[in-house]
């Protein structure tokens, strides 16, 4: 466990952000079991740790939207966060050709969204035909969930198909994930700077948004006529909660505090410091898997030291995970065993490749040439070994897990640099391999191309790869119609990454929340985003 502890919360921070005033939550002290049957009624406070950004839903996966767009949005399927087994949702039935190539929706009568229009069979073909392809006229990048798309067939009102150039065997899961939220044609013909922003999101969801106040709250009212909830879903109909107030609070301890003392009934972002506190108010801690590429950092290979493979595997073997976890984090963030979290489909065990060996990585470093100066940090041809990361916002603890590698990599020699999340030059510097050598981050899905997600020259390419090989593999692995086959792809991709030093795992990232004793219902995606939907309050 860490020795960082919060300050103390006081009256002041709390009406800093509105909650002594703004607050609906069901008040301090309140025991309940949830023995009882569900109320309608109420309003949930949510504290999020930070404000959402874009909305485009392609563009959504950062946590604090999926906070608001899992309440106003579904989707043609549901996957179950229990078996991970892909359900019926807005789309009753499908069928799969045999190559994965076609895809047959056929949808559920009388879904309409907020505005009154119909979810139909066009819908869903407007919306994924943007998510496959984008549009270059509307500024639309393409999602990264699809792979192969080729183009939409509206058979009749409620059935559609979807024909891909090679097989696509992720795209069944893929329509159950945040970014394939269903909205209206309206929306989805807007350009991008429009779709980002959050009034013109018009989905299907039991909750539209009464309020916004930008970067500080967010009000969500239950929609009244709502009754098309998957159908394995033991709640149908209108969401119990009349309101949701999703309040901005960025710091830990007033988050905290708030829900502690009654201000707050839910939040998000409880750090590992503050488990033990939140437990001991007698509240609920809830840690999310996300079940994707681990928390870790990535070394860029077009970095004129990191082009040494020798270099990115010392640093690999300089790196002490477990000391990280063991003095930083809880029980909820297990030690990092491979790329993918032991959760992912298609993980494979390989801790035996990411030992922590200081020694192997001095020796690595002295025969690439690089030998220490006076103060420590290894030299060569008059340059510095020092490397450059930016703290990463939506990580946990990224400055304190920076601060400790940092230490860690000076035993060996190498200097970090760490520099602010807010940094203004951040945007662009993050995108240059010279200037930021290591990208801390990690990305949750719980599918095989989660890694191409994260490693393709066309997605989020952490590495800012320049091996074409590594595209090769991500490019096959997402059209293996084969599950096995698919498996055993990601399994290679994985050995791939780590023997080549363009990864340190750190370890498997949860979404970890605080919950009032009297909240019922709390549920969760497959990677952790909450939902509202069955949430109801006992007084």
């Amino acid at each position: 466990m860490s020795s960082f502890r919060p300050a103390v919360v006081t009256v002041a921070m709390l009406a800093a952000v509105g909650l002594l005033t703004s607050c609906g939550g069901s008040g301090a002290g309140v025991q309940a079991t949830s023995d009882g049957e569900p109320v309608y009624g109420g309003t949930l406070t949510y504290l999020e740790h930070q404000p959402p950004t874009c909305l485009y839903l392609p563009a959504a996966g950062f946590y604090p939207n999926g906070g608001v767009l899992n309440q106003l949005t579904d989707k043609l399927t549901w996957q179950n966060p229990e078996t991970l087994k892909i359900e019926p949702w807005i789309a009753t039935k499908w069928e799969i050709n045999e190559d994965a190539t076609e895809y047959t929706f056929h949808l559920r009568d009388g879904v309409t969204f907020s505005d009154g229009t119909p979810l139909d069979a066009e819908a869903v073909a407007a919306n994924f035909d943007v998510y496959g392809l984008g549009d270059e006229k509307l500024k639309l990048p393409p999602a990264e969930f699809v792979n192969n798309y080729e183009r939409s067939e509206v058979i009749d009102a409620r059935t559609v198909r979807f024909h891909f150039s090679k097989p696509s065997p992720g795209f069944l899961q893929g329509t159950s994930v945040i970014g394939a939220g269903l909205v209206s044609k309206k929306t989805i013909s807007l350009p991008y700077e429009e779709q980002c922003q959050l009034k013109n999101v018009i989905g299907s969801g039991p909750f539209t948004v009464a309020k916004q106040v930008v970067d500080k709250e967010i009000d969500l009212q239950a929609r009244k006529d709502y009754n098309w909830a998957p159908p394995s879903s033991t709640h149908q109909g209108r969401a119990y909660l009349d309101l949701i107030k999703i309040i901005v609070t960025p710091e830990d301890n007033v988050r905290v505090g708030a829900l502690t003392s009654g201000q707050a009934d839910y939040i998000r972002y409880v750090q590992a410091y503050d488990e033990a506190t939140v437990k001991s108010a007698g509240f609920v801690v809830k840690g999310e898997p996300t079940r994707g590429v681990n928390n870790g950092l990535y070394l860029r290979p077009a970095n004129s030291i990191l082009k040494d493979i020798r270099v990115r595997k010392a640093l690999q073997a300089g790196t002490n995970a477990k000391e990280v976890v063991d003095t930083l984090f809880t029980d909820n963030y297990p030690v990092a065993t491979s790329v993918l979290s032991h959760l992912a489909a298609g993980y494979v065990d390989l801790s035996d490749k990411l030992v922590y060996d200081p020694d192997a990585a001095n020796k690595l470093l002295d025969e690439a040439g690089w030998t220490r100066g006076a103060d420590g940090i290894r030299e060569k041809d008059g340059v510095k070994l020092q490397l450059g990361v930016f703290v990463a916002g939506p990580q946990p603890l990224s400055k304190q897990t920076l601060e400790l590698v940092a230490q860690q990599w000076t035993k060996i020699g190498v200097k970090l640099e760490i520099r602010p999340a807010d940094a203004g030059t951040q945007a662009v510097d993050i995108k240059n391999a010279e200037k930021t050598a290591v990208n801390h981050s990690m990305v949750g899905r719980a599918d095989q191309d989660v890694i191409k997600s994260q490693f393709h020259t066309k997605n989020r390419d952490a590495i800012l790869s320049n091996d074409k090989k590594l595209d090769q593999l991500l490019e096959e692995e997402s059209a293996l119609a084969d599950e096995t086959k698919r498996n055993e792809k990601v399994a290679e991709i994985q050995r791939y990454v780590i023997d080549q030093g363009y990864t340190i795992p750190l370890f498997e990232e949860p979404q970890v929340y605080g919950i009032a004793p009297y909240v019922h219902g709390a549920a969760f995606e497959a990677v952790g985003r909450p939902s509202f939907y069955s949430v109801w309050l006992s007084k």
